[in-house]
């Protein structure tokens, strides 16, 4: 059904291109103020506008169509009541696995070392004189 609907929608979609294409120009905004076509008439111009409506609104009513069908697969989700599948803690401190970022790494580092990490000794400054 879907794929029906689809292909019905790319062919409106490329009429409608068609239909606006062969449409007479009215604005002369680039100066050739439309000139004559092989559809200059007034009947012409009524009947391709008529055309333009109706496959503009066959193209809404696909595009919703579509998004209908393809929403009726989906369930609501609730964030809320979710509850986590697995958890990340380890059972012990031998099975951690290993750091993956470098905060983490640094942080292991820390530890092994058996305390606070010493901070870079500042250069020496001469005394005023």
């Amino acid at each position: 059904m879907q794929s029906v609907l689809i292909v019905i929608h790319l062919l409106v979609v490329i009429a409608l291109v068609v239909a606006v294409l062969l449409q007479r120009s009215e604005g002369g905004v680039l100066g050739t103020g439309g000139g004559g076509g092989f559809m200059t008439g007034r009947g012409q111009a009524n009947a391709l506008s008529r055309a333009t409506a109706i496959l503009a609104t066959l193209f809404f009513v696909t595009a919703l169509a579509m998004s209908i069908i393809a929403s009726w697969g989906r369930a609501p989700k609730s964030l809320i009541n979710a509850a986590p599948t697995t958890t990340n803690a380890p059972a012990s401190p031998q099975q951690q696995q290993s750091p993956s970022s470098l905060l983490d790494q640094l942080k292991q580092l820390q530890n092994q070392s058996g305390g606070a990490p010493s901070a870079p000794a500042a250069p020496a400054q001469d005394a005023p004189k």
